[in-house]
């Protein structure tokens, strides 16, 4: 299929664009808690038998997270056992179930049970897509390519944003199922990654997939020489990974970045968006407001895979954090300004909205698009799937911590103190970076390990995984 397009890099879009259909329903499942938590509350609304409460409503929308910690590193194991390929495929399996699921639920525990199952599907695809779309793309085309799955997860955020306030909660259900079905589909048809074939004995086919992908015999075998020189054309022993110095270093990397990501608060604001627009009990429409924010994020998505090969990765990453910083202060001090003042007019009742339109269109425009690409270029072939395995996992644990307790924690201290909270995180995080996080743009994976670390102990990592 992708050798009726004769360009090489028109074939590494395409596979790339085909592979990120799975992410656009990862994207509705992440953006269904903002419309859906609000119906379910409503006694009118709600296909359940009574409305939920705010701990169901939290488990609900906190639920997969927790359970992705316990199960993500077992799934990826798999990433080594049956490809990058095929684990995509295996994600759709719950996606579907659980979204049938969703059409006929009646009572708390189906839908606890259901946004558990495909919060680990969504979860380990999650980690799969950005291994498998780094290994897909050429040095010069990674930092793009690699960006699309938070353009396809924003586009995704839009949808159930745009349809879920304006149509009822089973009309939404049968919609999201339906789009499940239709994305997994492609999936059958994409390539799996050479670098997997390679590790499996398959050079020939390792060979032509990079032709295909490269363009020419001489692009694809330079490629393959790479991998030998990776993986020294032995297996490598898992638990020799958290012996070496580099792989630590990335790792420790990695995972304060990931945990720092979600430290800032995008996802607990995102969410419970369409909640705290009602909490603002201003004279914007929460629904509308919604929707605009869901737009600002997918333009931002759109943005980065602009910006992202003509600026530094880590510049990108500073600016963004400058900006969700100014946003949460803004939030804060509306909230803080509320407590004291029984009605807001004038430029007050968009305050909120300009806030949050801030702090989505930066973390879309950098924090949460770069983080994808970032955290599989930290590790080089033999620790990529372990690393970025590992990375997720904090990842998923801190956004279950942050989306679990935010309701309480703004009931407890404020919305005010919560979101200068958020702030004072977007400034640790930002000098984090400055002053630990590589730079990988326009580098190969041997090169940014030599980054973190001299050539000669580098070498020594290299030799001590054979």
């Amino acid at each position: 299929m992708l050798s009726v397009l004769k360009s090489p890099r028109l074939r590494q879009y395409a596979v790339i664009l085909l592979v990120n259909l799975s992410v656009l329903t990862t994207g509705m499942n992440l953006g269904w808690p903002s419309p859906m938590i609000v119906k379910l509350r409503n006694a009118t609304e709600t296909p359940l038998y009574r409305p939920i409460t705010e701990e169901e409503g939290s488990w609900i929308v906190s639920v997969g997270f927790l359970c992705s910690v316990f199960t993500n590193f077992a799934l990826g194991m798999l990433l080594d056992c049956i490809g990058r390929k095929y684990c995509v495929i295996l994600t759709c399996v719950p996606k579907i179930i659980v979204s049938i699921l969703f059409i006929f639920a009646t009572d708390v525990w189906m839908l606890v049970l259901g946004r558990a199952f495909i919060g680990i599907g969504d979860i380990f695809l999650l980690s799969v897509v950005p291994v498998y779309a780094s290994e897909i793309a050429s040095k010069d085309m990674r930092g793009i390519l690699c960006t699309f799955q938070q353009v396809f997860s924003s586009l995704g955020i839009v949808i159930s944003l745009s349809v879920g306030p304006f149509t009822s909660y089973r009309t939404f259900s049968i919609v999201f199922a339906a789009i499940i079905l239709i994305t997994s589909i492609p999936l059958f048809f994409l390539p799996d990654s050479p670098y997997f074939l390679y590790s499996k004995g398959r050079t020939n086919k390792a060979i032509e997939v990079l032709k295909l992908l490269r363009g020419t015999d001489q692009a694809a075998k330079e490629e393959i020489a790479e991998y030998a020189i990776s993986m020294n054309n032995e297996k490598v022993d898992k638990m020799k990974l958290f012996k070496n110095r580099l792989v630590l270093k990335s790792l420790g990397i990695s995972m304060v970045f990931c945990a720092g990501s979600q430290l800032i608060g995008f996802n607990a604001v995102s969410f419970y968006l369409q909640t705290i627009l009602i909490s603002t009990k201003t004279n914007v429409m929460p629904e509308i407001a919604s929707v605009i924010i869901g737009l600002i994020q997918f333009f931002a998505s759109c943005c980065t895979t602009l910006v992202t090969e003509r600026f530094n990765r880590k510049h990108i990453l500073i600016s963004s954090l400058i900006g969700m910083l100014i946003g949460m202060v803004a939030l804060g001090v509306f909230f803080k300004i509320r407590e004291n003042t029984q009605e807001v007019s004038g430029f007050m009742n968009y305050l909120p909205l300009i806030s949050l339109i801030l702090v989505v269109y930066c973390y879309s425009a950098g924090m949460g698009s770069i983080l994808w690409v970032l955290i599989p270029e930290l590790f080089e072939g033999p620790a990529r799937a372990v690393g970025v395995t590992i990375s997720f996992i904090i990842n998923m644990l801190v956004i279950f911590l942050t989306t679990k307790y935010f309701t309480a924690l703004t009931l407890y201290i404020g919305p005010a103190i919560t979101y200068w909270l958020f702030s004072g995180a977007c400034a640790i995080v930002c000098l984090f970076i400055y002053y630990c996080v590589p730079e990988t743009k326009g580098k190969n994976f041997s090169d940014i390990q030599e980054s973190l670390g001299d050539r000669e102990a580098n070498d020594n990592v290299k030799g001590s995984l054979s």
